[in-house]
């Protein structure tokens, strides 16, 4: 079976970092774009962070990551990055990646996902 697994999730302090990984097992990842995914509880699902799948190819953020989080991909190790810095308490969520073999567009929409992982917990609390 196909699958995504994160990783890299945890408790930080407000203005932290954490750095998380989404590992594809039994395919490619380099043929999919893959989308980061949180949901707080009680809210909706979001788009976080996009990338296409291209090495080194397009990226999007939700406005309120902008400036702070950044997508990265490696297909040399089937796995893609979200390096999150200046954490704040309202980025506490599970966070999920997900991948596509269309592109997510700009906005990084979550419909139309092929795969989605299982998600990992990130807190931000003083």
């Amino acid at each position: 079976q196909l699958q995504l697994v994160e990783s890299g999730g945890g408790s930080v302090q407000p203005g932290g970092s954490l750095r998380l990984s989404c590992a594809a097992s039994r395919f490619t990842l380099d043929y999919y774009a893959i989308g980061w995914f949180r949901q707080a509880p009680g809210k909706e699902r979001e788009g976080v962070s996009c990338i296409s799948r291209s090495s080194g190819g397009s990226t999007n953020y939700a406005d309120s990551v902008k400036g702070r989080f950044t997508i990265s991909r490696d297909n040399a190790k089937n796995t893609v990055y979200l390096q999150m810095n200046s954490l704040k308490p309202e980025d506490t969520a599970v966070y999920f990646c997900a991948a596509r073999l269309t592109p997510f567009g700009t906005n990084c929409d979550l419909r139309g996902v092929d795969y989605w992982g299982k998600g990992t917990l990130v807190t931000v609390s003083s």
